[in-house]
């Protein structure tokens, strides 16, 4: 796996790190919440839903930082994979909601800069 590969999947692991612990740990904030459902409510329901994809959002993480240490085809085919994914996250919530779209390119970018990256 080349370095430009290497630091942006890293750098997109890194994102998710954050995005985790913004819908993990810290939703409760009101300045945190307003930046992911705006004025709506912050229900239970909806606290319970943020909890539950921000540890879709460590795993992707996870897979992206631990498949560049691991090393190797399987780390190599780990982090591309799990840049895969963070690319097209990132181009579901572009489509679902564009208003959203700096949050969509904060995970596209980097995620799709290790993808392309890799084929070089």
């Amino acid at each position: 796996m080349n370095t430009v590969t290497q630091i942006f999947a890293v750098l997109a692991g890194v994102i998710h790190l954050g995005i985790f612990a913004m819908e993990s740990l810290l939703f409760s904030n009101p300045k945190v919440s307003r930046g992911f459902v705006g004025n709506a409510p912050v229900t239970p329901e909806v606290k319970t839903f943020a909890f539950n994809q921000g540890f879709y959002n460590l795993f992707l993480a996870l897979g992206a930082i631990g498949g560049v240490i691991a090393g190797g085809a399987t780390g190599k085919a780990i982090a591309l994979f799990s840049c895969a994914c963070i690319v097209g996250a990132g181009l579901v919530l572009l489509i679902s909601q564009p208003r959203l779209w700096r949050g969509a390119a904060l995970q596209i970018v980097p995620a799709g800069i290790a993808l392309g990256a890799a084929l070089f």
